[in-house]
């Protein structure tokens, strides 16, 4: 998703623009689609300079940097002085994957009280010191691209960083992964077999992985473009999936952002 049409990279001199690809909370998949691109990578590669990248290289440059990857989300104290830092140190930052751009599978904690999870899960919990709640980068800083998935469609990545360094607009979907299954020719699983999908509401990428192989899409890439998750939220319950089924559909990768959070909130049992 673009969020400012006026990001662009350019440099003086013919000096080549200077990368950086940083890590926050994560499993570090997002990076490992980069590292995944391969022979087009190394096309990249050719018209930057590599300055920061310790999941790929020992070289540890300094800012400043004309564009900044990161990678995951915002969860400890550390981690929200830091991505000011690198906010500071970039001309141009592209949030990437869903705990960059929603906070991700650990944002499962936003809705319980982070010391009783910390508790259930470490033997000595005192020594953590964590955020109560794990959020997007956009909710610390201003993020130029956000780059949806879990992890993200390298294809889309090498669209937004050969765009920049050409001074393009990059073209990535905001229609739903419906639209892939059309494409595809896969017959819709919701509408031949009953079986529960996120596909409605959630952004193509992924190429219709999921449904393609009779399974309901999970979501990984997030809410689409004005997404109709009450509708969808209703139409399962109509149809005979449990509440907590429903619950469970709008928490998983992307649970925090907005759409899939109010969607999950509404048909917690407490509160209808």
């Amino acid at each position: 998703m673009l969020r400012d049409q006026r990001a662009k990279v350019k440099t003086e001199g013919g000096r080549r623009p200077r990368l950086a690809v940083w890590k926050f909370a994560s499993c570090d998949g997002c990076q490992l689609s980069l590292l995944d691109c391969e022979e087009e990578l190394l096309d990249v590669a050719g018209e930057v300079e590599i300055a920061y990248f310790p999941e790929a290289s020992s070289a540890y440059g300094k800012g400043p940097f004309d564009i900044s990857l990161v990678e995951g989300s915002i969860s400890t104290p550390h981690d929200a002085e830091r991505i000011h830092r690198v906010r500071r140190a970039s001309r141009v930052l592209i949030a990437i994957g869903a705990c960059a751009t929603a906070g991700g599978i650990q944002a499962l904690r936003n809705f319980r009280d982070a010391r009783q999870v910390s508790k259930a899960v470490y033997a000595q919990p005192h020594y953590l010191e964590t955020l109560a709640k794990s959020t997007p980068v956009a909710d610390h800083v201003f993020v130029d691209y956000e780059l949806r998935g879990c992890p993200i469609n390298k294809q889309q990545l090498l669209e937004v960083l050969i765009s920049l360094l050409h001074r393009g607009e990059p073209r990535l979907p905001t229609y739903s992964v419906c639209m892939e299954c059309k494409r595809k020719g896969a017959v819709c699983v919701m509408v031949a077999e009953g079986v529960p999908c996120m596909g409605p509401v959630t952004q193509a990428g992924c190429g219709a992985l999921c449904p393609t192989h009779g399974r309901g899409c999970y979501g990984c890439f997030g809410p689409k473009e004005t997404p109709n998750c009450a509708a969808l939220g209703s139409w399962w319950a109509a149809n005979g999936v449990a509440e907590a089924d429903i619950v469970r559909a709008f928490r998983t990768f992307n649970a925090y952002a907005e759409p899939f959070r109010r969607e999950g909130e509404a048909h917690e049992q407490p509160n209808r």
